[in-house]
This record gives C-alpha cells, sequence and structure tokens, in this order.
C-alpha cells in the first residue's frame, strides 16, 4: 500500500466529525437494544452536541432515569499527542480554558442539584504510560480511581493530584469525586469502533455490513446538519426502517474470547474471557488453555451460558474469538433440539441457523481403514484437508477406532468453499445426516475440524442422534491434536 500524504486541516476536521457520528449511532443502536431486551434503565435518546451539557455535549446518551451519560469526543490524526498532563492541561488553541478544566465545569453545572451522571472522555489518543495519573487507569471501568487516590501529597500521585487540582480550578476532594465517575474510553481508534459497532448491531438485528455503519453515521449527521439535537426512539426506529438496516431478530449476546479480548464483552449477556488462560503470546499461537486452566473448566463455562441468559432466550449471538473445538462445543450448548436459533458473524456475513436452505448438502466421503477398536474418526475437511495429520496423530495415539471417515463439500476442501450461511447450514444438515448412519455400532465418535469457525458452531448447534463425541483441537506441537471436549449426542 502506498504511503499516504498528511491530511490538511479540512480532512482532520472531516475525520474528526466523522469519529463523533459514529459515536452517535453507536448510542442510536443501544437505544434500540436496550428498548427490546428491556433493560432495566434503558437508553432513551441519544444528544448530540446537546444543550445543557457544556462541554460534555459531543454524545450523550440520556436514560429513562439518571445517570445520563456526557462524552466528549476527541479525534486526532496521529499519535503524537497522548492523553497525560500536557493534553489535558493545554489551553485551547485560541488560549482558552483546558480541557481539563472545560471538563470539571461542566460535571460541576451537571451535578449542581444532586443528580448522579456517568462522564467520558472519548479519543482515539493512546493513555501516555509515563504519566502519573492516566497510567494508573483500570482498563475494566476506564477509571483512574482508586488508584489516583492513594498514597500521600509527597508521592508522585499526590504531587500530580495536587497539579490536577491546581489546573481544574477545584481541591482535591473535588477531583477525586470527578475521577470517580470520569472514564477515559482512550485509544479507541476508527478499526476499533467500527468492529465494535458491527458487532453491536448484529446482536440489536441490524445489518452488520460497512455499508450499513455508514448508513447509520450518515443519519446522525443529517440530523445534526437539520438541527436536530436529541434523537430519540422513536426516530431512531424510523430511521431503520427508512434505511431497510433490519436483518434479524435482536439477540443476546454470548461472549467467548479465547485468543483476544472481545470487544462486545461489556455488552454481552454471558461473558468467558480466557485470552490470557490460553498459551501462546500471540492470537495466532493460542491453542490450548494455558495450566492450571484446563478444557474441563472451559467446557463447564461454555455450557453454563444458556443458564445465563433472561429466561426465555432463543435468539443468540455468539461473539468473540474462538477456535474450532469451543465453537462446536458452544454449538451444543445452544442445540437446535432447544429452540435456540444462533448466529455469528463469519467473515462479515450474519450466519444463522435459521437461515433457509434448498436442499441438503451431501459431503462427499473417503475411507482410512484402521483396525484398532469400535469407535469411529471423522474428519471434516472443508477448509483445508486434515487427512494426513489426522491419520498420524491416530496412528501415535492408538486409538481405538475401526476408521476414519473424511467428510469434504462436493467440490473439494478450499478456503472458499462456503461461500454464505445457506450453504454452511445445507453442509452442516449433510454431515450429520451422513454421520448418523456411518456411526450405527460405534462407542464414540472422534471428531476433527479444518473448517470455518461458523460452520463449527453450526455443526454442534446440530449435533444430536449421534454417539458420545471426543472434540479435538489442533495444537501447534509435535502431538499435532489435544483432546479438548467430550459432549453427549
Amino acid at each position: 500500500m502506498p504511503d499516504l500524504p498528511a491530511p490538511g486541516p479540512t480532512g482532520v476536521r472531516i475525520a474528526g466529525d466523522r469519529y463523533q457520528w459514529l459515536w452517535a449511532w453507536q448510542g442510536c443502536v443501544t437505544a434500540l437494544r436496550d428498548a427490546a431486551l428491556r433493560t432495566p434503565n434503558p437508553v432513551v435518546g441519544v444528544g448530540v452536541e446537546a444543550d445543557q451539557a457544556g462541554n460534555l455535549d459531543d454524545v450523550v446518551l440520556y436514560r429513562a432515569r439518571p445517570p445520563h451519560t456526557y462524552a466528549q469526543v476527541k479525534y486526532t490524526a496521529d499519535a503524537a499527542t497522548p492523553v497525560n498532563e500536557t493534553y489535558l492541561f493545554t489551553p485551547s488553541t485560541s488560549g482558552g480554558t483546558s480541557l481539563l478544566k472545560k471538563i470539571t465545569q461542566s460535571w460541576q453545572r451537571l451535578t449542581a442539584d444532586g443528580a448522579p451522571v456517568d462522564l467520558a472522555l472519548i479519543s482515539n489518543r493512546a493513555p501516555d504510560p509515563a504519566d502519573p495519573l492516566v497510567s494508573l487507569r483500570d482498563p475494566r471501568t476506564q477509571t483512574l480511581m482508586p488508584k489516583a487516590g492513594q498514597q500521600g501529597p509527597r508521592s508522585a500521585k499526590g504531587r500530580a493530584r495536587s497539579r490536577w487540582a491546581a489546573n481544574a480550578g477545584t481541591d482535591e476532594e473535588q477531583l477525586l469525586d470527578l475521577l470517580r465517575v470520569l472514564r477515559f474510553d482512550i485509544a479507541r481508534d476508527v478499526s476499533h469502533l467500527h468492529e465494535h459497532l458491527q458487532l453491536l448491531m448484529f446482536a440489536a438485528g441490524l445489518r452488520p455490513d460497512a455499508a450499513a455503519v455508514q448508513a447509520g453515521a450518515d443519519w446522525v449527521a443529517r440530523q445534526v446538519i437539520n438541527g436536530q439535537r436529541t434523537l430519540s426512539l422513536a426516530q431512531i426506529t424510523d430511521a431503520v426502517q427508512t434505511l431497510a438496516l433490519t436483518a434479524g431478530p435482536n439477540r443476546a449476546v454470548v461472549s467467548i474470547a479465547t485468543l483476544k479480548p472481545d470487544p462486545m464483552a461489556d455488552d454481552a449477556d454471558y461473558a468467558i474471557d480466557w485470552a490470557d488462560r490460553f498459551e501462546g503470546d500471540t492470537a495466532y499461537s493460542k491453542c490450548r488453555p494455558k495450566a492450571p486452566a484446563t478444557w474441563a473448566q472451559l467446557q463447564e463455562e461454555i455450557e453454563a451460558a444458556p443458564h445465563r441468559l433472561p429466561p426465555g432466550t432463543a435468539a443468540v449471538a455468539v461473539t468473540g474469538s474462538l477456535r474450532l473445538a469451543p465453537a462446536f462445543l458452544t454449538g451444543t450448548a445452544f442445540r437446535m433440539v432447544t429452540g435456540a436459533d444462533l448466529a455469528v458473524l463469519q467473515r462479515g456475513q450474519l450466519w444463522s441457523s435459521t437461515e433457509p436452505y434448498d436442499t441438503v448438502l451431501a459431503p462427499a466421503r473417503e475411507t482410512h481403514a484402521i483396525d484398532a477398536g469400535q469407535d469411529l474418526a471423522v474428519a471434516i475437511a472443508v477448509a483445508t484437508d486434515p487427512t494426513a495429520d489426522v491419520l498420524k496423530f491416530l496412528q501415535d495415539r492408538q486409538l481405538p477406532v475401526s476408521r476414519l471417515l473424511v467428510l469434504r463439500p462436493p467440490a473439494g476442501a478450499k478456503d472458499n468453499s462456503i461461500p454464505d450461511a445457506a450453504t454452511a447450514n445445507a453442509l452442516a444438515i449433510g454431515i450429520r445426516d451422513a454421520l448418523r448412519t456411518a456411526s450405527h455400532g460405534a462407542s464414540r465418535i472422534h471428531l476433527f475440524q479444518a473448517c470455518p469457525m461458523g460452520l463449527a458452531l453450526l455443526l454442534g448447534h446440530r449435533w444430536n442422534r449421534l454417539r458420545p463425541t471426543v472434540v479435538y483441537e489442533h495444537v501447534a506441537t509435535e502431538d499435532l491434536y489435544e483432546a479438548a471436549f467430550t459432549v453427549d449426542a
């Protein structure tokens, strides 16, 4: 990709506006989702450059009752200015008040009647790891407290508190009160915001494609241009219909992160975060749990998911970074026979278990005799062909299997063999039906998968009237595979 020239002032201003409209549209999607899920204190409207919000007016989430969320959105075209004292203390370009003082004054005005508030500084700027207070940010709450309030006045933290209070025009006690409700939602670049928005729209039953995200942000921009500073739930609902963004039901979210953190974790109805409990330094190298964590513990947490969702939940969105064995297990936890409607984003496409298809796609079959027992080994060869590795593993481990059955799409294994959700559902049913016959007389099935994650999820979703199944995960060691889960079928 060729180097791009530095953007000019107009380009930076347009990009900054765009960043703000995306955040406002995210608030609109949150309002839709809150209404559908009957959230106890839902977002009922979104303010953009709202009146009466002082300098925290860029995006406001109005809830049924306080605390409302007031956000200052700050965009930068480069990484030259991290969030630190210098950034927060510097007067505006016109020589006016610093950002910290503006936030403090707005907070004082908003809380003058004693109402609670939720405040946020939102930016694609990164935190400065050398800053005595900003470096204390808790990623779970995005606030600087409680660490910012610890240690005495002569400590580095204490001296920083004194400087912050002086710049804010308040005392340290009030400063700490502000820092308890001020979230530093920072290092949120545009690509991260897009990813989160697509996932949130997917969960809200909207089209999750890039064009749909663009349409939502453009709608917000038009409302602002037309002088609309508050977007009501009714207006947002009408916009979704006018823009033809509806794609399905609003879904409860199950977030399962085994490779990297999931942007939807905070919005999920049930979240499992194992990103730090898997071996490997990168998302690409993480294959299995890191001791003392075990596959059995992960299985217990995944199988608990249906019981952690609101009563009567049928439509479920699965988000996060899953390897194939956990994806298959998640599908079995929400099996079709329970009435669940399971969906996942696969390379930007919505793959739902209810996607209609014309006919069942019967897989091509290949059998390799093993003659070492009564079990059946099965290799799902869709994205690539794992036959050689599976045969070597079966021989090295001397598993008690009679034969290896390799199942492929009719056109063979290749990385684009499953173009859409309809094909994935048709093939998942074809594989299941083939195994109902092939597993007669087998004690167990040993399952090895080389397929899209979405297909593994949909296959587990339909895994019924089969034999108990040992699900294997491909690991980056000489062992090639490792038994991850055993599921009843």
